[in-house]
C-alpha cells in the first residue's frame, strides 16, 4: 500500500497524503507517488478539478527528517537532502502547472514544505484546527523552501512575507484568513466536504475557461510586463470565441438555464 491515495469522483480527483501515524510527514516515497499522480493528471482530460488533502489529524507536518531513504542509491547525506528538497519543490511546480484548478483541504498542522504545497494550490479550504507552521529560522534553516519564498510574497505581499519568514511564525486559521490565504472556512472536520463542494461548483464552469484562466494567472506571476501579458490574454480570448464552451455558455444565458459543459 502506498503513501498516497487517489480517488476519482465525477470529474474530480482527490489526492490524500496517507501517513497518518506520522502526521503525513513527507518522505521520498510519498513525494514520488505524488509527482506520478500529478503527471498523470496533467494528461487526464476527464479530471477537471483536483483536491489535495491529508489523512488523519494533519494536512502534513512537512519533511520527515527521521525517515530513512530506501532509494538513496549510495548517495551521501548532502545529496539525499538536496534531492529530497528539490523533488519537494518539483511538487510545488507541478501543482501550479497542471491544467486543473487544485483545491487544498486543510486541517491540523500545515508545516514546513507542506506550507509551500498548500500555497501552490489555487484555492484553500481550512477547518478551525488548521495551524500553519513556518519554523525554518528557528531551526537554523532558510524559509526559501520548496518555493515558499516565491509564493508567499505573491500571496500576502513582501512585507508580510518577510515578517512570517523571519519570525518563524506559527499561526491559526484566523490569522491565515486575515492574510487572505484561505478561500473558505469549514466546520471542524469539514474541510474535505467543503473542498468537494467547491470542486462541484468549479465542475459547472467551462473546462476551456478554467484551464486557460489558470494558465494566464500563472503567466501573470512571471510576466515581464503588462503589454506581453495583454498579448497572451488576447490570443487565449480570441480562441475562446471558436469553442463549443462559448456556444453552450451563450445558449444557456439566452435560455436562462445553467450551462452544461462537456469534457473534451
Amino acid at each position: 500500500m502506498g503513501d498516497l491515495r487517489v480517488e476519482r469522483r465525477d470529474g474530480a480527483a482527490v489526492l490524500t497524503l496517507s501517513r497518518p501515524d506520522r502526521l503525513n510527514a513527507v518522505t521520498a516515497r510519498l513525494t514520488e507517488e505524488l509527482l506520478g499522480a500529478l503527471d498523470g493528471l496533467a494528461r487526464d482530460t476527464a479530471t477537471r478539478v483536483v483536491v489535495l488533502t491529508g489523512e488523519g489529524r494533519a494536512f502534513s507536518s512537512g519533511m520527515d527528517l527521521l525517515a530513512g531513504d530506501e532509494s538513496d542509491g549510495g548517495e551521501g547525506r548532502v545529496q539525499r537532502l538536496h534531492r529530497g528538497i528539490a523533488r519537494g519543490g518539483e511538487v510545488t511546480a507541478r501543482l501550479r502547472e497542471i491544467p486543473q484548478p487544485v483545491i487544498a483541504a486543510l486541517h491540523g498542522p500545515v508545516a514546513g514544505m507542506a506550507v509551500a504545497w498548500a500555497l501552490a494550490c489555487d484555492l484553500r479550504v481550512a477547518d478551525p484546527t488548521t495551524r500553519f507552521v513556518v519554523p525554518f529560522t528557528d531551526l537554523g534553516l532558510s524559509a526559501g523552501d520548496c518555493g515558499l519564498s516565491w509564493l508567499l510574497p505573491r500571496l500576502v505581499g513582501p512585507a508580510r512575507a518577510a515578517e512570517i519568514a523571519y519570525r518563524a511564525e506559527r499561526f491559526t486559521l484566523d490569522r491565515a484568513d486575515d492574510l487572505g490565504l484561505v478561500t473558505e472556512r469549514a466546520a471542524a472536520g469539514g474541510d474535505l466536504a467543503a473542498a468537494l463542494e467547491l470542486a462541484a461548483e468549479l465542475l459547472g464552469k467551462s473546462p476551456y475557461g478554467l484551464a486557460r484562466t489558470k494558465e494566464l494567472l500563472n503567466m501573470a506571476l512571471d510576466a515581464p510586463g503588462l503589454r506581453r501579458h495583454l498579448a497572451a490574454e488576447t490570443a487565449v480570448q480570441t480562441l475562446a470565441f471558436f469553442t463549443e464552451d462559448l456556444a453552450e455558455g451563450m445558449a444557456a444565458t439566452l435560455e436562462k438555464r445553467p450551462p452544461e459543459f462537456r469534457n473534451r
